[in-house]
């Protein structure tokens, strides 16, 4: 098992580096709209889909390399004095009782969003715009797939904590 634990933190950690460059295309993206905006006095639709593209995939593809690196936003005031295994417990319960079934739902309503949305071959509404938009809200089964498999070597990682005998305190 931890064999499979460490082959999805490996591929987790790797999608979460190489996403990182997506901020890099985004700002340069960002930059060439402004330019043409105010200083040519036009823009075009499909950058400006492309920037809210670009800046869902940052948020999709690192969501679970933020989890695996314990960077999320958390409520302190319950966990920052805690022991390791105190801390194994509340990440247990968070991740069973909140994330998974959350995952599980938000997988497969993103997958029929987005293979209804490939079925009817739908692009932008918007004239100019990117074509093929299933293939954004196909990357938001595939981010809550990541977070899935995140969650389920935290579930590993924190059973592992909590059934250590030397665990230290925090």
């Amino acid at each position: 098992m931890l064999s499979i634990i460490t082959i999805i933190e490996s591929i987790i950690r790797w999608i979460g580096e190489k996403s990182s460059y997506i901020n890099v295309l985004l700002v340069m993206i960002i930059c060439i709209d402004v330019f043409m905006r105010y200083i040519l006095n036009t823009t075009q639709t499909w950058v400006i889909e492309l920037e809210w593209h670009l800046f869902a995939l940052i948020f999709l593809l690192g969501a679970s390399y933020t989890l695996q690196e314990d960077q999320h936003v958390r409520v302190d005031l319950f966990y920052a004095d805690r022991s390791n295994k105190s801390k194994a417990w509340i990440n247990l319960a968070g991740t069973l009782l909140f994330l998974v079934p959350w995952c599980l739902i938000l997988i497969n309503s993103s997958f029929n969003y987005a293979t209804n949305s490939w079925m009817m071959n739908e692009g932008s509404p918007n004239p100019g715009g990117l074509p093929a938009r299933y293939i954004i809200k196909y990357f938001m089964t595939f981010g809550f797939v990541l977070l899935l498999l995140q969650g389920i070597a935290v579930i590993y990682r924190s059973v592992q904590t909590i059934f250590s005998s030397n665990t230290k305190s925090a």
